[in-house]
């Protein structure tokens, strides 16, 4: 049980955890518990051995066969020691692959808001830091703390068969350093657990502050910045230093405490030994025993402060495995067609109420049916609910209320793959991944011949810049040969590799100039030729031309048509449209 909080019975659920890692491997782990449980054998042996060869000196051959059996107990302890290290080494690294593997894929599984909920930084600490501390606790704690309780156990049976009283005075010893030890071990957890937080504070801080570098030092904040995160390191390193001072004390509590027990059953021994009771060999074997008593109490001490580690770490761990999971593919499943035919809807949304768990919802009663062919557009100030429509049309978010069809197929009969393997999307800040300009091309569709990126790249009006770079589409996306607006250019043409049934741009020209813009303006028609293009629009210019116009407000379709049509009815519109001072 985790000492710092066993009141409460909080760590069973954290062992447990910690267990479902180890389980897999639970052959191994018990393949090393006896490997360890023969180095302490015959650890054990050797005072036995060691009181035999002593009480043998003048017996022709029976010191040259102590001598033997020494050796041999030797080459035993440092073989199978070798071979438990090595088995267990391999082991500790294959937990911490399948901690980090879990972490991953329901990072990955995890809905959009449970995600975005929590700083980048702190999930990458318990990816990295945390795994670590749980790779020691998973291994070679939970091991060597039965390895050490066995070799304690042993050893004071060994005693008890060569001396009772003597055993008595080393008992007494054990206890009083047991209780001392035993009452620093809850804060120097609790310690732990608050360094291993405040890390993964640090870690979300610094993540987002070098995310906006640029913005950073153009504020002159670098200092500010950079003493804010420091300063979370020192909390952190603050915690960090009082559990070294507890461990330190512990430490010095338990060494000492073993010493000052030696000492003392090294002058009762003498006492018992010129009173007649004991054998001088007798003494010798116990005061061995004693000596090997230092190697398991301190051992039992270290990896009982590893384990309380490793707890904390499986606490944060169980967090993320807490994430909640986008929804399950139905039980039966419709097929949609390769291409929506031109006499269905593309997307239908019937009365759809959605919301982020506030008072009130971000879209309410939104009826919209978007044509599967042309361009519609979707405008209103900002709060008016168009990011919460392209989430619910991604199944991003959940309707509290209401419905959403693809191809006339409601999305209750449809999976996640299947919605979003036939909706294109292109984010306001168009994120690239790490890799190369092909890797990012490939993301939706990996088998993706370079003729069809090539063809992408046209529609957008980069495959000039492309041939003009050294590596072509094995250029690193990092590199700065690529600008902002060629990111988004890549972006949208990693969109349209294949292009789908319905095609999602969050205000694609954000970052373009003129000419570029035009182009991927033309490639908006050609696309709506071809299938549904939806924009959001924070630049009304970019929809002038579009089949249709939705207008939101306060989380309602105000209004619906054309750029002309709304300019005569719609007053917010135009008001609009007047402070973007598009000409009319």
């Amino acid at each position: 049980m985790d000492l710092a909080d066993g009141a409460t019975g909080r760590s069973f659920p954290n062992m447990r955890l910690l267990w479902s890692y180890i389980a897999p491997h639970r052959r191994v782990l018990f393949t090393g518990l006896g490997l360890g449980l023969l180095v302490t054998a015959s650890s054990l042996a050797t005072p036995l051995v060691t009181k035999r060869l002593l009480d043998s000196f003048g017996v022709p051959g029976a010191t040259t066969s102590a001598i033997v059996v020494l050796v041999a107990l030797l080459a035993v302890g440092v073989v199978v020691g070798l071979a438990q290290r090595l088995l267990l080494g391999t082991m500790a690294e294959r937990v911490v692959l399948n901690a980090r593997s879990s972490m991953v894929h329901r990072y990955f599984g995890a809905t959009i808001g449970s995600v975005t909920s929590r700083p980048t930084g702190e999930m990458l600490t318990r990816v990295t830091s945390d795994t670590v501390l749980l790779r020691e606790a998973s291994s070679w704690a939970l091991v060597e703390i039965v390895n050490g309780i066995i070799a304690i156990v042993g050893v004071i049976a060994l005693m008890a068969f060569l001396d009772l009283p003597l055993l008595g005075t080393a008992l007494a010893g054990i206890i009083l350093i047991a209780v001392a030890a035993g009452t620093l071990m809850p804060a120097v957890a609790r310690a732990q657990k608050d360094a291993q937080a405040a890390m993964g504070r640090l870690g979300a801080m610094l993540e987002g502050a070098l995310r906006a570098v640029r913005t950073v030092k153009a504020s002159r904040a670098e200092e500010r910045e950079g003493n804010r995160i420091v300063e979370e390191a020192k909390t952190s390193a603050g915690f960090g230093i009082r559990a070294v001072k507890l461990e330190a004390w512990a430490w010095t509590i338990t060494g000492t405490g073993v010493q000052l027990t030696i000492i003392a059953v090294l002058g009762f021994g003498a006492y018992r030994v010129n009173a007649g009771a004991l054998e001088v060999s007798s003494l010798v074997a116990f005061l061995l025993y004693s000596f090997q008593l230092v190697a398991p109490v301190s051992q039992v001490t270290l990896y009982v402060s590893q384990l309380q580690r490793g707890i904390a770490a499986a606490a944060r761990i169980r967090e993320v495995q807490e994430l909640e999971l986008e929804s399950s593919p139905p039980a039966e499943l419709l097929e949609l067609p390769a291409r929506i035919p031109a006499s269905s809807p593309a997307l239908t949304l019937r009365a759809v109420t959605a919301g982020y768990g506030g008072d009130e919802p971000a879209v309410r009663a939104i009826d919209i049916s978007i044509p599967s062919r042309g361009h519609t557009a979707v405008v209103g100030p900002s709060g008016a609910g168009k990011t919460t429509l392209f989430s619910l049309v991604l199944r991003f978010l959940e309707p509290e209320d209401g419905e959403l069809s693809l191809g006339g197929i409601q999305y209750a009969r449809l999976s996640n793959s299947q919605i979003r393997g036939n909706i294109g999307y292109v984010e306001q800040a168009t994120p690239t991944l790490p890799g190369t300009i092909a890797d990012n091309l490939r993301l939706t569709h990996p088998d993706a011949s370079d003729a069809e990126l090539f063809s992408a790249l046209d529609r957008v009006r980069m495959t000039e810049k492309i041939d003009h770079l050294p590596l072509g589409l094995e250029t690193e996306l990092r590199d700065s040969a690529v600008s902002g607006g060629e990111r988004q250019r890549i972006a949208l043409a990693r969109a349209i590799v294949r292009p789908p049934n319905v095609l999602l741009l969050d205000e694609a020209t954000a970052q373009v100039d003129g000419r570029t813009e035009a182009a991927i303006h033309d490639a908006i028609r050609e696309l709506s030729r071809e299938g549904a293009v939806v924009t959001i629009a924070h630049r009304l210019s970019t929809v002038i031309d579009a089949d249709t116009i939705f207008v939101l407000e306060r989380g309602r379709v105000r209004a619906q048509g054309t750029h002309s049509e709304l300019l005569e009815t719609d007053d917010l519109y135009r008001e609009l449209v007047a402070a973007l001072r598009i000409a009319v």
